[in-house]
């Protein structure tokens, strides 16, 4: 997007008035999105957002500047405004070289979405409308979405990084309703992985489609979700949002510098179970958070958050690197060109355990199994967390009975 001698210009017009640090973030990003509701095509949208923002640091002091032109002119305009805001006088001279380093490919991608047509990821949503709505008469709505990005990006610093990445992502959604006498519920199925349009090769989206109307006719059936302290046995795979919510914001360096973390202060202490390891792992092919760099440049890695329950380390950005002196670890991102970076997750996992699946649920007198959580929230101040249950067995040693909804606290 931008000639390394156009970069060491702008870069070394960011640090004229004394900065300790400058940075250039550009980013080229394609994305298109089409949604299906009541069997019609409702949208079909394209886009492109390209631009650069510039940070520069003096101190304690962060100046920030965005730009959609990515001319020379326009990024030393973008750079001049960030480094006034960043310092307030100095002078001198700093030379910045910068040596292109090589682009690491994380996830291959066979199919650029920008490559296919339209009409064939308009016939994604078509086939997911007709499996939804053959599983039952009682299905009444179908909604479906599509969406993908191909996002290139550009990080080059004052450090003499000079780094490049493309991040392609493509996602498909369904909602289905369905209508009994006792009412209306729903039932909701997704895949996204950090692909292209090889994505449907990987998922069937007919049985995407099945699995979602599935579930909304079995809550038709569902008895409300019982109440109380309970003993939970969440299903394999799918307790992530909850130790996302539980652990992992908790753990991002920005929060805890701030002190708004119950985390802050705990390196070394036992946090979790002995039986907990918790990883982020920005390394992990064609997963969501999948990436080659992060949005400072980083290479992505495999960080180890809490070993057998003990809190190892926390995610980091590069400021909060540079304070603690300590090896970046590939978190920082941003939201767009637009924003300055913050510390968050890429693909956060707690590894496998040494006892079976079915060993756990027998050794349960009772309780709930959750077989797949919703969305969920935290507060990292309190460690306070909850996570939504969509779909609930309550079991005993007689019975069984099945319900959906209700939250896990």
């Amino acid at each position: 997007m931008i000639d390394s001698d156009v970069l060491e210009r702008v870069l070394a017009t960011a640090v004229r008035t004394g900065a300790d640090f400058a940075e250039v973030y550009a980013e080229d990003k394609r994305s298109t999105s089409a949604g299906l509701d009541d069997g019609r095509i409702e949208q079909v949208n394209s886009g492109r957002d390209r631009g650069a923002g510039i940070r520069v640091v003096k101190g304690d002091t962060t100046g920030f500047a965005h730009t959609a032109d990515l001319s020379e002119a326009g990024l030393r305009a973008a750079a001049e405004a960030a480094a006034a805001a960043a310092s307030q006088g100095g002078g001198g001279t700093r030379t910045v070289a910068l040596t292109r380093g090589p682009q690491r490919t994380v996830s291959p991608v066979s199919q650029f979405p920008d490559d296919i047509r339209k009409a064939d990821k308009v016939e994604v949503l078509q086939r997911i409308d007709v499996a939804a709505r053959a599983a039952s008469g009682s299905i009444v709505q179908v909604s479906a979405g599509y969406g993908d990005s191909r996002k290139s990006i550009l990080v080059a610093n004052t450090d003499g990084v000079f780094v490049t990445d493309e991040q392609v992502r493509t996602l498909v959604r369904v909602t289905v309703v369905a209508n009994g006498d006792t009412g209306m519920q729903t039932g909701y199925q997704s895949a996204g992985h950090t692909m292209g349009f090889e994505l449907f090769q990987k998922v069937d989206v007919e049985d995407l489609a099945r699995d979602a109307a599935r579930i909304a006719l079995t809550k038709l059936n569902a008895r409300p979700a019982p109440s109380g302290a309970l003993p939970v046995v969440i299903k394999q795979g799918s307790g992530g949002v909850l130790f996302h919510e539980a652990c992992g914001h908790g753990l991002e360096a920005d929060l805890v510098s701030k002190g708004a973390s119950v985390y802050a202060g705990r390196r070394g202490d036992l946090v979790a179970s002995p039986l907990v390891t918790l990883i982020d792992d920005g390394t992990m092919t064609r997963e969501w958070g999948a990436i080659g760099i992060d949005d400072e440049g980083h290479a992505s890695q495999r960080n180890v958050l809490i070993e057998n329950g003990v809190l190892t380390d926390y995610m980091w950005d590069h400021i909060r690197c540079v304070k603690e002196g300590r090896a970046p670890s590939g978190n920082g991102r941003r939201q767009s060109y637009q924003h300055l970076p913050m510390v968050r997750m890429t693909n956060t996992f707690v590894l496998n355990g040494t006892d079976e699946p079915d060993d756990i649920v027998r050794a349960t007198e009772s309780g709930v199994y959750v077989a797949k959580l919703g969305g969920g929230s935290v507060n990292t101040a309190t460690g306070d967390f909850e996570a939504a249950a969509q779909l609930v067995k309550l079991w005993t040693r007689e019975k069984e009975e099945r319900s959906f909804g209700g939250g896990c606290h």
